[in-house]
């Protein structure tokens, strides 16, 4: 038994020397053909590309489809996972709706409780976006609608179709310009929801105007909602504003909800002018001190001569 695994590893010994020799000889074959830089070493060398490479194809397709196997796992485990993640927010949205079904049930009942009379709906004039102001010192948009064809007048508010853009500073006969919040001159008072604190958002020509005069800071949060007061005449209540944002020095700012950076089509808001009251001459106050000159007879009168 001996002798034979000894015969046995002297025909395998020489058998992979030569194995090993020829694999040497023609990988340098191969290398010395591919460095050769002759007309025939190149002709040779791209038929022989020809002739081999397109054969290697059927050796390629399990590689290529091992690839769009896994690609396709990924594919599937990405939609997945939006799946799981739009279920997720389809039942938000449910829940959402459902307590903005109950909130306006509730809010139906209690006007219908207090017998609140409410302005009637606005209508609008909708104006293009014919060009802006240019200037870091003022923010102002100019629209194509104008007093004379429109009725556009001096003070009306102007929203992109979602929140609060300015109001009308400037009207002529088929143009008008539009004061964005964001301006410096820019004041309006707003309402901070839910917990209804008033203020009033101040331009500074940034994207982030701020909150001044706010009666109780403490009780406002980031997140928290802000409308239009109406405070003032000057535009309608209710009117969405934007959101409170707690900016870098601690002062609160608004995130404002219109797009100003897509600026292009805006809804003039048509409302009515606020009921004048004349000063009546006898008003209900309390009683003032009476001048003791005015208690002397003949007060008043010159002195006789």
């Amino acid at each position: 038994m001996a002798r034979q695994n000894g015969s046995t590893e002297d025909f395998v010994r020489p058998i992979r020397r030569l194995g090993v020799g020829l694999l040497l000889l023609c990988l340098l074959a191969v290398f010395v053909l591919w460095r050769i830089d002759s007309p025939r070493a190149e002709r040779f060398r791209a038929h022989l590309v020809d002739v081999v490479v397109p054969n290697l194809d059927w050796a390629m397709v399990p590689v290529t489809e091992m690839a769009n196997l896994a690609r396709g796992f990924q594919s599937y485990a990405a939609l997945q996972r939006q799946n799981r993640e739009l279920r997720d927010e389809l039942q938000q949205m449910k829940a959402w709706k459902e307590a903005a079904l109950q909130l306006e049930q509730e809010n139906a009942k209690l006007l219908d409780l207090n017998k609140v009379r409410l302005d009637p709906a606005l209508t609008v004039v909708t104006g293009q976006v014919m060009a802006d102001s240019g200037s870091p010192f003022r923010q102002s948009v100019l629209l194509n609608v104008g007093g004379a064809r429109d009725g556009i007048m001096d003070g009306w508010a102007v929203t992109d179709g979602l929140g609060l853009v300015g109001r009308i500073s400037g009207v002529g006969q088929r143009s008008s310009r539009v004061l964005l919040l964001s301006d410096a001159a820019s004041r309006v008072p707003v309402t901070i929801q839910p917990s209804g604190q008033r203020a009033v958002l101040s331009g500074d020509n940034t994207a982030l105007p701020a909150l001044d005069f706010i009666e109780a800071p403490e009780e406002v949060r980031p997140g928290d909602r802000v409308v239009s007061s109406g405070d003032g005449g000057v535009f309608p209540a209710g009117l969405l504003v934007g959101s409170v944002v707690l900016a870098r020095d601690g002062r609160m700012r608004i995130r404002l909800a219109a797009d100003y950076e897509r600026l292009e089509f805006l809804r003039v808001l048509r409302s009515r002018p606020s009921e004048r009251l004349d000063a009546a001459p006898d008003l209900i106050g309390p009683l003032l001190p009476v001048p003791e000159a005015a208690l002397l007879p003949n007060a008043g009168e010159p002195a006789d001569g």
